[in-house]
């Protein structure tokens, strides 16, 4: 069927999913508590929503849709507070992060939902490795051409969102040399990467989409894995590339980041996108996942090569007069500090090295989730 149309949305408005690790408090290992969580946080309302993930040992959590940081932080600590008492009761633990550090996705089980076990059935063993965890953010959009604009416009900024929410180092027992290993199991699918170029939501759904609907390969916009994709149920567009943070306070501050860069591109004031800018995107992607907040990237503009860092601080002093005007110029520092004071995955590797045990270091997660 065709694609709906681009629904109507207040401009800038934003909201935050985040996929959460449920863990046990006997070995700190991935414990499959889903189920039970679910039906215990059924019995009272929940400030936002709660959906089980892929496997059984994940859960989502999605906020309202928000206009200011500070109310969407606030929303972001009501729901931690609401999820940390729920798993007191249960005796489970819940933390950030991109991966655990040591569970075998080969241990995990699929949840019960149909969609989970049909992409099971598609993509095999893939299913279960994805048992990674990430931060999802969705900036409302006034029509599809601006969203599509927005989308190829922040391909730019894209290794700023992915250093400063990398907390991923650890896979499998072992210290991947990367700051976002997750990255890399999200790159496995074949319909991840990056959207089409094109401007114009004409373009893209009448000749796009509706080229790769006959194709059969998809049906609707949830099979593409893409780094940024727009969403037109919701009028957004959706930045998918952020590990889940270790603490909501780096989640909402992150969304904040986004909401202004928005509205400073918004503005068309930097040279438009074009199709040239993807000829350093992936390099630059990967610099973002291996070194963090260390990486140097290329401007696609003018090839300079940029220290990451650096081009984020900068950036952020840039934003301040559009965090200013949307009430969020609390979130800015939060971010400067990460970036110059190292982020979730220096903390990481840093409690693994204080603790002396990979266990250590997620019941620090736990705890630094928790507030604590």
């Amino acid at each position: 069927m065709p694609l709906e149309p681009f629904a109507t949305s207040a401009p800038l408005t934003f909201g935050v999913e985040l996929e959460l690790q449920l863990v046990s408090l006997s070995d700190f290992d991935l414990t499959p508590a889903s189920p039970d969580l679910m039906h215990l946080l059924k019995r009272k309302p929940f400030p936002g929503n709660v959906t089980p993930e892929i496997t059984e040992s994940m859960i989502e959590i999605n906020s309202s849709v928000q206009t200011h940081y500070r109310t969407l932080l606030a929303e972001l600590l009501d729901i931690r507070d609401t999820l940390v008492a729920a798993s007191d009761v249960l005796n489970i633990g819940i933390a950030g992060g991109g991966t655990h550090p040591f569970q075998h996705w080969s241990e995990q089980r699929i949840s019960a939902k149909p969609r989970y076990q049909e992409l099971s059935a598609l993509y095999g063993y893939l299913a279960k490795q994805f048992t990674v965890f990430g931060q999802h953010v969705h900036i409302g959009c006034a029509s599809g051409d601006d969203a599509l604009f927005l989308l190829h416009a922040l391909s730019r900024y894209i290794p700023h969102f992915i250093a400063l929410s990398a907390s991923s180092p650890f896979v499998q027992g072992h210290d991947s040399g990367f700051d976002s290993a997750r990255l890399n199991s999200v790159s496995a699918f074949p319909l991840s990467g990056r959207a089409p170029f094109t401007l114009s939501w004409a373009d893209f759904a009448d000749v796009y989409f509706a080229k790769m609907e006959r194709t059969r390969i998809i049906k609707s916009m949830k099979d593409f894995y893409w780094d940024l994709r727009p969403k037109p149920e919701y009028g957004t567009i959706e930045l998918r590339v952020c590990d889940t943070p270790l603490t909501v306070e780096r989640a909402a501050a992150l969304a904040a980041y986004l909401q202004a860069l928005c509205r400073h591109l918004l503005e068309r004031k930097e040279a438009p996108p074009l199709e040239d800018d993807y000829l350093v995107y992936n390099y630059n992607r990967f610099q973002a996942s291996r070194f963090g907040l260390d990486g140097v990237i290329t401007h696609p503009k003018t090839y300079e090569q940029l220290p990451l860092r650096e081009d984020i601080i900068a950036t952020l002093d840039l934003m301040e007069p559009h965090a200013q005007a949307l009430g969020s110029l609390d979130a800015l520092p939060h971010l400067a500090a990460a970036a110059s004071d190292g982020g979730d995955a220096s903390f990481l590797r840093g409690q693994y090295e204080r603790q002396g045990s990979a266990e250590g270091m997620v019941d620090a997660a736990i705890r630094r989730f928790r507030g604590r």
